[in-house]
């Protein structure tokens, strides 16, 4: 793969990611190279403040989400994470020290304790947005060789991504995910619920409205016809795939979906390995999904080699080899293709050359 060079981040995983997301590390890591994007993992980093520190003391958040902004700026670097959770943590850190003085005197006076400053230089970016706003369309087709043809996927921001500012995306409607997957071959579903909460951390403090509120979101996934569904936040990711039964129970319905990270889905589009995107790791059937759906876009690209020989090679040109592989390619190209196989069998002999009987046109 002929990679290109982008910009240089720090990363910022965040505690997820180092834990029970690690799939989600570890493709993004890989989509990253294959697209040229540099990500140094920020050093000594430290939970950005979400979930329990934001519903518990915000200004302890900011303390936290601040020491990180400060050591991306020491490293002269713009910020980059895929958690939603810490994007959001981060974002509103950056934006409130900007934007009120005894706030950010406060934060400061936290960071100078331990030898730290920060100036507010660092812009914070979520990798999707990286993806698709920065790097677009042509760039991401370039590298696409196995599109996604076929493949129906529910695109799931989660109640995060577009909000509290709607910087980088509408925060009713996002359509970030829903033109990658365009971009990858495979086609959006209809997903009214896309934006609508998960339930996050309610699954574990109240799961009764947790659930509700998963199997909601399953189920107009899988109204709309989808194949899978397709998260950018982790917190969501394991809502989605770990309580599909509970969730399917509180909203009677079946809620069996393969749900993975876009990057996984990008990387799957890219050629990648399942070890590269780290697809053994889900609960739910993504690998077995993917494969099934390469496999048959891998026998309509069979069946399209076959006709290709067929109409291009002539006979002279042809070797064994080649003649061999096409006849092998018939069947596939049949079927694929809803050609006869008498119809390739009789184009194939016209490449052999004339034989006793055969006529010489086409």
């Amino acid at each position: 793969m002929n990679t290109p060079k982008h910009a240089t981040y720090s990363y910022f995983p965040g505690c997820s990611l180092m834990a029970t997301n690690k799939a989600y590390d570890l493709s993004t890591k890989n989509v990253a190279r294959a697209l040229g994007i540099e990500m140094v993992e920020l050093g000594d980093w430290n939970c950005c403040g979400a979930t329990a520190y934001m519903a518990i003391h915000e200004k302890r958040s900011f303390i936290l989400s601040a020491r990180n902004l400060a050591m991306a700026e020491k490293e002269g670097r713009d910020l980059i994470t895929v958690c939603n959770g810490c994007y959001v943590v981060l974002r509103k850190a950056n934006r409130y020290m900007a934007e009120h003085p005894k706030l950010s005197t406060e934060i400061q006076q936290a960071l100078a304790a331990g030898g730290m400053s920060y100036e507010g230089t660092v812009r914070v970016r979520h990798f999707l947005d990286v993806v698709v706003n920065d790097l677009g369309e042509t760039a991401i087709r370039q590298l696409v060789t196995r599109p996604l043809a076929g493949l129906k996927v529910a695109p799931y921001y989660g109640c995060q991504i577009g909000r509290p500012f709607g910087e980088i995306d509408d925060e009713e409607d996002p359509q970030m995910m829903d033109k990658l997957v365009g971009w990858l071959g495979a086609e959006a579903v209809p997903f009214p619920l896309k934006a609508k909460c998960c339930g996050g951390m309610m699954m574990t403090t109240h799961p009764e409205i947790g659930r509700q509120l998963t199997g909601k979101v399953l189920k107009n996934a899988k109204d709309g016809g989808a194949d899978c569904v397709i998260t950018a936040c982790p917190l969501c990711q394991i809502n989605l795939e770990a309580y599909q039964g509970k969730a399917g129970e509180a909203v009677n319905a079946n809620c069996k979906i393969p749900v993975l990270y876009f990057t996984q889905l990008i990387g799957a589009a890219f050629g990648l390995s399942a070890k590269e995107l780290a697809l053994k790791t889900s609960f739910t059937p993504v690998n077995a999904m993917l494969k099934q759906e390469l496999q048959g876009l891998d026998e309509r690209s069979a069946g399209l080699e076959a006709l290709t020989a067929i109409k291009r090679v002539s006979a002279n040109e042809i070797t064994g080899g080649a003649m061999r592989q096409a006849n092998s390619n018939l069947a596939r190209a049949a079927g694929t293709l809803e050609v006869p196989r008498s119809t390739l069998q009789y184009r194939l002999a016209k490449l052999r050359g004339p034989t006793s009987g055969s006529s010489a046109d086409e």
